[in-house]
């Protein structure tokens, strides 16, 4: 089972003088994985032992905190979960109901920010359920519920649905009528199929419309923090199984709709947007071909040092005869380590415009090395996108 921070739902814990939770997160500029320290599995030990004043508090601090220091993040959680599963009292039940027990309260709120890595207290809870509860499906449930209300049980549930995969779905289509939002956000986010540093699953990649049917009960629901779910599980869905996503985002989008679920369906089909899709074009409004031409382009130095940045600047000039809807976005060829063009589609803006008005756009490309792109020296083309047609723009080279 993979875990990632990028899948946090970034949420508070909600927290009396009692809770084993603490407000103070590490300082971010420090490395992550130092959340997951002695220090925690002190605090860990302590909510255990307040459960059940027979846990062995020091001997599990003691294996759990050795050699910690030289694993990386996801590796300490798993650590630190291993040791909490041989110390907890057997069989696993027993063990799950001590869980139960220790945690703090349930997030209050649905949207819950600039909480730090403080909700990464419950990972390790959530990897000893993974990789020792397949057997005991109902406690796995129940504990995955609770703690997907402090943490995110996304990942972990992966586990059951590879195993278990018609009870899991029973149980989840239960949950996305469940009240709680983020019982709901689980329902999405634990089935997409191409989670983020999830565990792949055959069994969802072979059967879309069971997915397809938990994401219909929930594109309309009342939060934000669901529906943004939604949306990343239809993306993924396109990913895969691309025509049948462009089917039901169609079904969805039949009829009087509210700008939620317009709005929601607009986020599902951002890769397919970005790749020029005219079905996908066709349904967020932006099918027609475009009557335009570019102006005034600037591509701002011609030749840039790895590190530096380029501006892109153009405008565009409507020279058809009636007004249109106008999706505009341009996508800069990047080089890759073996020479060959990757293209990477910058967002920019929706304009309407009339016979002869003209839009300015402008963005500045980063040539330095991020965690999703390393730029390498060569010309590096590029291409305005408008309602997904490429329209030549020039070139700028990348030099050591």
């Amino acid at each position: 089972m993979a875990l990632v921070l990028a899948q946090s739902n970034g949420r508070a814990l909600g927290r009396d003088g009692s809770s084993p939770v603490d407000q103070t997160a590490p300082a971010m500029a420090e490395p992550l994985k130092g959340f997951f320290s002695a220090a925690l599995v002190k605090r860990i030990a302590a909510s255990l032992r307040a459960a059940d004043g027979s846990f062995p508090a020091e001997a599990f601090t003691k294996e759990a905190s050795r050699g910690l220091e030289k694993l990386e993040l996801v590796d300490r959680a798993r650590h630190i979960g291993r040791a909490m599963g041989r110390h907890l009292p057997q069989p696993y039940p027993s063990a799950v109901h001590v869980i139960l027990r220790s945690l703090g309260p349930a997030h209050a709120q649905d949207e819950l920010e600039g909480v730090g890595m403080e909700p990464f207290f419950y990972m390790p809870h959530l990897i000893f359920v993974a990789e020792a509860g397949l057997d005991h499906f109902d406690v796995s449930m129940r504990a995955q519920y609770e703690l997907t209300q402090r943490f995110t049980a996304e990942f972990s549930i992966r586990a059951f649905l590879e195993r278990h995969p018609e009870r899991t779905l029973s149980t989840l289509e239960q949950w996305a009528l469940d009240p709680r939002a983020h019982v709901r956000r689980l329902v999405s986010e634990g089935t997409r199929l191409r989670l983020p540093w999830g565990a792949r699953v055959k069994w969802l990649d072979t059967n879309p419309d069971r997915i397809l049917a938990l994401l219909d009960l929930l594109k309309d629901d009342p939060t934000t923090l669901v529906r943004r779910s939604v949306a990343n599980a239809m993306n993924d869905m396109y990913k895969v199984h691309p025509e049948r996503a462009l089917q039901w985002c169609g079904t969805w989008l039949e009829g009087g709709v509210s700008d939620e679920r317009r709005a929601l369906v607009e986020h599902a089909l951002r890769m397919a947007v970005k790749r020029g899709d005219p079905r996908a074009l066709e349904l967020v409004g932006y099918g027609d071909a475009p009557k335009v031409e570019l102006a005034a382009v600037k591509l701002a130095p011609k030749r840039v040092k790895l590190g530096g940045d380029v501006l892109v600047s153009f405008e565009v000039v409507h020279v058809g005869k009636r007004s249109q809807d106008l999706l505009v976005d341009f996508a800069v060829h990047f080089v890759k380590s073996s020479g060959k063009p990757s293209p990477k589609v910058f967002k920019l803006g929706r304009v309407t415009l009339a016979p002869g008005e003209r839009a300015a756009f402008s963005k500045r490309v980063s040539l330095k090395v991020h965690t999703t792109r390393k730029p390498f020296p060569g010309r590096h083309e590029v291409d305005v996108l408008v309602n997904g047609t490429r329209i030549p723009a020039g070139a700028f080279s990348v030099v050591e």
